[in-house]
């Protein structure tokens, strides 16, 4: 009885450290980013490009900083860190789509967080060997603003956290655009805001 025992303890052992190891691969797997060779304005591919003088004009001094010359904006000062409307995160630059406000989450860190990008390729992920450290920088595909940086320690969906300025990005805001007559007394955008039904859009 004792050796048949251990011959199938030690085979459920060995699966059960065969399932780990799976999922820890595949976890890693799933976490990781392709890394380009670098953004958009390095390679010279851009779809949109500023004058750097226009652009002093258009941006704020912080949002130049932040996009043009990799600047970081201190921790829990911007306007979007605590911003809960429902809608879309474009390019302060080019007005690029980058994230959906359902992606968003409070991660704690002071800056905006969200675990993944409205498509893939909207965000440029390269290599940041700066300050002495090597992290993962994300630019804007479309025109190659500097938003932040990401990393692996998002939620499970992704297992990403893209870190991003809030001076790197502006709301679109979503609001109902179909009243719903079960409760005629509350507003359009306070229904869109509460999920009670009604068609959505996105206000330009």
């Amino acid at each position: 009885m004792w050796p048949a025992f251990s011959k199938v303890s030690n085979v459920f052992t060995w699966v059960t450290l065969l399932f780990y190891l799976f999922s820890f691969l595949s976890v890693q797997v799933f976490v990781s980013v392709e890394l380009q060779e670098g953004t958009c304005k390095q390679l010279g591919n851009c779809k949109m490009s500023f004058d750097k003088e226009e652009l002093k004009k258009r941006l704020t001094p912080i949002q130049y900083e932040v996009t043009q010359e990799k600047g970081t904006e201190r921790p829990f000062t911007g306007e979007l860190n605590d911003e809960t409307r429902p809608g879309l995160y474009k390019c302060v630059v080019c007005g690029a789509e980058l994230f959906k406000s359902e992606t968003k989450f409070d991660a704690g860190c002071g800056w905006p967080s969200f675990y993944d990008q409205t498509d893939e390729g909207a965000v440029t992920m390269t290599e940041d060997s700066s300050l002495g450290m090597v992290r993962t920088e994300t630019t804007c595909s479309k025109c190659g603003a500097h938003l932040g940086h990401v990393f692996d320690d998002g939620p499970k969906f992704t297992g990403q956290r893209f870190c991003i300025n809030s001076v790197s990005t502006q709301v679109r805001p979503q609001v109902c655009c179909r009243p719903r007559r079960k409760n005629p007394s509350q507003s359009c955008e306070e229904r869109c805001l509460c999920g009670e039904g009604g068609s959505h859009h996105i206000l330009d």
